[in-house]
């Protein structure tokens, strides 16, 4: 789907990839209906938008809370008249412990924002796009979502449940106007951490440097690229691609390499 004089929805649009991704939309000429539950971010995406700004509209909510959905989609409409796309960016870690130390509220959360939330909100979105020429629905899964990551199991299992839902509903819809991407990032330097309210696993300089983080434009650019080539799947990242690689062909040996590599941080 051409990006250009499109109205496209955006979750998680305060910060990080998806702030990257409200830019580079606007940029492309879109209009941009940036979602949110931090006015702050919000606000600070509209500024740096700048003269773009025109094109963009800001909606402050939390998105597991679907009784505000029909409003928010109401919204949007009003402000732009008509909805084409809708990307399922928004999403939390857990905190880095194992399952049997993670605490009950801790996983109802991660699947609630990560994975609940994304049903509802293309369910809601969905009427609406079958009413377009040609619409788009991207979703952002995680390379944790294909690959096993020890203290991030709960998170890992609600991007395993994004990418089947994703690949599920493209199927359901191929015969339709709408087309489907699911999306994996690897290490991507947005706050994503901090955002989750989650503390970092302490890590020397050396071990710090191991972890090449792309940065959010980056990652946007690339994204918004598979969009526009209606990509059934995007990699983003050259760990996100070689892990994928390697997972396909040997999956016992990536399991076990990222064990490895895990293993001391959980230890502390």
């Amino acid at each position: 789907m051409k990006i250009a004089q499109k109205t496209i929805a955006i979750t998680g649009a305060g910060n990080g990839i998806g702030r990257a991704l409200a830019l580079a939309l606007l940029q492309k000429g879109a209009r941009v209906a940036a979602i949110d539950i931090s006015e702050q971010g919000l606000q600070q995406t509209e500024k740096e938008a700048g003269a773009l700004s025109a094109q963009l509209s800001c909606h402050a909510m939390d998105i597991t809370n679907k009784q505000q959905i029909p409003g928010l989609i109401e919204a949007i409409l009003h402000r732009h008249g008509c909805i084409d796309g809708l990307i399922n960016n928004a999403g939390v870690i857990q905190p880095f412990v194992t399952i049997k130390e993670l605490e009950e509220n801790d996983i109802n959360r991660v699947m609630n924002i990560n994975f609940f939330a994304v049903v509802y909100l293309i369910k809601g979105f969905l009427p609406h796009l079958l009413q377009r020429p040609e619409a788009h629905i991207v979703n952002i899964s995680s390379m944790g979502g294909f690959l096993p990551v020890p203290g991030q199991s709960i998170y890992g299992a609600s991007k395993a449940a994004v990418k089947l839902l994703t690949e599920g509903l493209r199927s359901e819809l191929l015969n339709t106007g709408v087309r489907v991407t699911v999306v994996f990032p690897g290490a991507v330097d947005t706050e994503i951490t901090k955002n989750s309210g989650v503390q970092p696993p302490k890590m020397s300089e050396k071990e710090f440097k191991k972890y090449k983080s792309l940065s959010a434009d980056t990652a946007a650019s690339i994204i918004l690229c598979g969009m526009e080539k209606n990509a059934f799947r995007v990699l983003v990242g050259s760990d996100a691609k070689f892990m994928d690689f390697l997972y396909r062909l040997w999956p016992k040996m990536a399991a076990n390499y990222i064990q490895r590599s895990m293993q001391s941080l959980l230890n502390r």
